[in-house]
């Protein structure tokens, strides 16, 4: 059963990477467009949603980070302006998580601690950035921070560390799509030549050296070691297939979903066979160890895979193997972790461009040790847990709220912020004002309804008042 467990492990995390490689197809130019519009640059809610967009698209922290490398390398994006749409980031990466979490909707009582643990990440990120954008705009506070840490200390660059996990999964995911993603990042930084590109590379090989094909959408390959230089040499799936990027997306997209549902169903059923007895009370004990240690274990452990833990968080929680109580901090440490790529890149930059691409990787940094300050150190500041909870029990008892919450807080709701922001301050500042205010009011009544409703009004102790559809989710 072990072999087994990490052979369906090893096939879950090589689908979350198709996964990604399948939203890039479909998504990966209007990403790029996304970050090419020089309105972005100015606006930091735009530049916030933009970047929260452009990960979702991708459904890759790395790729969108390494679009605003470029932009900051080509001096198309300062750093300053860099800053919110990071932060964005940090929030789009996170939607994998929940997308994994609606895999297990099959049991409503696993699905409720799946759900919990997936957006107790979502939650962090979102309370983050309500408190550190505005601060961030008012006081530059992450800007000077990091323009303090990179001119005080005398930082040389250095050699890029390999990722880990993608040296295991990348034998076998080349083999199904390989994608070149210089031409999303082209198309961000003005190359219009590139949108008649196609992201899939497709290289043709010989003895003689490696030739590109005589056609528009391919990429030339690059020299190679004469061991390489053979027959075979960079073809994967879909080498020379005539479909669109879009229909090899949507290919990729239903096939890698369909491996990752089978997988994490196979694997909840080992998991559970081998959780019992000797092996449950040896991982309890291990797992019920201090908050610091875990938070600990999740920094090391993702800054050694280079990865943001995508899908850990739903899938343990949901099988009851840890608590959302110790998911929490291991979800905080993961986000520490996986701040390491930027910095590394960074590091490996020569010259004097690799001092602004390290304060952009510090920020990211920063910013979740700001957030980790703000809603870790004492336990009534641990918001991000209650709200969690919450949305668990929403969707274990309405399972279709799960699907309506990622399109809400994941495309519509930074759509419609990116497309007010455009018409520029007043008309955010004349839409947002009333809604947010909206939102007090009602989250005020709430609180007052619940704790001391004699202090209302008796039409507002309740809100029977208003029709069904809008105070209950049952119609």
């Amino acid at each position: 059963k072990v072999p087994l467990m990490f052979a369906f492990l090893y096939l879950f995390v090589c689908s979350l990477d198709v996964l990604s490689s399948a939203f890039q197809l479909a998504g990966g130019k209007v990403a790029g467009d996304i970050f090419k519009d020089n309105a972005i640059l100015s606006n930091p809610v735009a530049g916030l949603v933009g970047g929260i967009l452009v990960t979702v698209l991708v459904q890759s922290s790395s790729t969108s980070t390494s679009i605003i490398v470029s932009m900051v390398s080509s001096g198309l994006l300062e750093v300053r302006s860099a800053i919110p749409i990071i932060m964005g980031s940090n929030i789009g990466t996170s939607v994998t998580n929940t997308i994994v979490a609606l895999m297990q909707a099959g049991d409503r009582s696993e699905f409720k601690r799946a759900f919990a643990g997936a957006t107790v990440h979502d939650c962090f990120n979102w309370l983050s950035v309500l408190v550190l954008l505005p601060l961030e705009v008012v006081s530059g506070y992450l800007y000077h921070v990091t323009r303090l840490v990179v001119a005080t200390f005398n930082i040389r660059s250095g050699k890029d560390a390999p990722d880990l996990l993608k040296i295991i999964t990348e034998p076998f995911t080349k083999l199904i799509i390989q994608l070149d993603k210089s031409v999303i990042t082209g198309i961000a930084t003005g190359d219009e030549s590139l949108h008649n590109r196609s992201l899939i590379r497709v290289c043709h090989c010989s003895t003689k050296g490696i030739e590109s094909l005589q056609n528009i959408t391919r990429q030339k390959c690059q020299p190679q070691p004469l061991s390489q230089l053979c027959c075979g040499a960079g073809e994967h799936l879909f080498t020379d297939t005539p479909l669109p990027d879009l229909a090899v997306g949507l290919v990729l997209l239903a096939g890698s979903l369909i491996v990752l549902c089978t997988c994490l169903i196979l694997l909840v059923k080992l998991l559970n066979s081998l959780l019992k007895g000797q092996v449950a009370k040896a991982i309890q004990k291990v797992i019920n160890t201090g908050w610091e240690d875990l938070c600990l274990l999740g920094r090391l452990g993702m800054a050694l895979m280079r990865s943001n833990g995508t899908g850990w968080g739903a899938s343990p929680t949901g099988l009851g193997v840890i608590s959302i109580e110790r998911a929490y901090p291991l979800t905080l440490g993961s986000n520490i972790g996986t701040t390491t790529t930027a910095i590394l890149a960074a590091l490996a930059r020569p010259g004097p461009m690799g001092m602004p691409l390290l304060q952009i990787a510090l920020c990211h940094f920063f910013f979740n040790i700001s957030g980790i300050l703000l809603w870790y150190p004492l336990p009534f500041t641990r918001l991000p847990i209650r709200m969690a909870k919450a949305l668990g029990e929403r969707t274990a008892k309405y399972r279709w709220f799960a699907v309506l919450y990622l399109i809400i807080c994941f495309l519509l709701l930074p759509s419609l912020i990116f497309g007010i922001s455009m018409a520029g301050w007043r008309a955010l500042v004349g839409v947002g004002t009333p809604f947010l205010g909206l939102l007090f009011f009602v989250g005020l009544v709430n609180a007052l309804q619940a704790h001391s409703p004699g202090r209302l009004p008796k039409w507002l102790q309740t809100w029977d008042f208003l029709p069904a559809w809008m105070h209950s989710l049952q119609p």
